[in-house]
């Protein structure tokens, strides 16, 4: 062990000298991540509801859709969204092409967990609201949604965490991000190692702070049902 020349493993100096232009690629990973997110939750609300629609024409759309999204890595969907579609006409800048990326993919997990917290609630408080004349909205707003809420936060917490982490393959088509900032540092000073530390620092940080926000959510939820 005292053989081991730890400054190459990790340069303190180097870390602290970069962590300001690193840290300018924070606001690149959080508006994809809370961006993607917020997007994925309006789409993955209504793909829930397709998918567990009696209707075929929408419950298999969304099967497939879901299905394919959740089949497909991540970075094979950047690609072909910033380096295939301009072979068509259709072209995105890095950030668009990483927001819509993104969205569309985190959509599909958040469907299914939305359909599972709406599968969790008793189908007698769906009998109870008809009895009482509600209609399928004022159910869905007043009476499930209220409970499956609750059964949601943890999984959907999850993903959004799992999604911060992932927003650094958006580095892969060139957006300014926290891994891409980390990775034009390491090629310049030949010190990869000490920057994918201090990324790996940064990541953890901020999802630690995430972590705090869910276990409040999921408190505040507890205590309001």
């Amino acid at each position: 062990m005292s053989d081991i020349e730890w400054g190459l493993l990790f340069d303190p100096q180097l870390a602290i000298e970069s962590l300001p232009y690193v840290l300018e690629g924070i606001w690149y990973t959080l508006l994809i991540s809370i961006v993607s997110m917020v997007l994925a939750l309006f789409i993955g609300f209504f793909l829930a509801l397709a998918r567990t629609s009696k209707l075929v024409l929408l419950q298999w759309p969304a099967r497939l859709y879901i299905s394919f999204m959740r089949g497909v890595p991540i970075l094979v969907i950047l690609f072909l969204l910033y380096f295939a579609l301009p072979v068509i006409g259709v072209e995105f800048t890095a950030l668009q092409a990483a927001l819509i990326g993104f969205t569309i993919n985190c959509a599909a997990y958040v469907a299914e967990v939305f359909r599972s917290s709406l599968a969790s609630v008793d189908k007698g408080q769906w009998e109870s609201s008809t009895a009482l004349g509600l209609t399928y909205w004022q159910t869905m707003r007043r009476i499930i949604l209220p409970q499956s809420v609750r059964i949601a936060v943890p999984p959907l917490s999850n993903i959004y965490l799992d999604l911060i982490k992932a927003s650094s393959l958006a580095a892969m088509i060139t957006v300014p991000e926290v891994f891409q900032k980390a990775r034009v540092v390491g090629a310049r000073e030949y010190d990869l190692l000490t920057l994918l530390i201090l990324v790996s620092l940064i990541y953890w940080a901020i999802c630690s702070v995430m972590t705090v926000l869910q276990n409040y959510l999921e408190k505040r939820y507890a205590d309001y049902l």
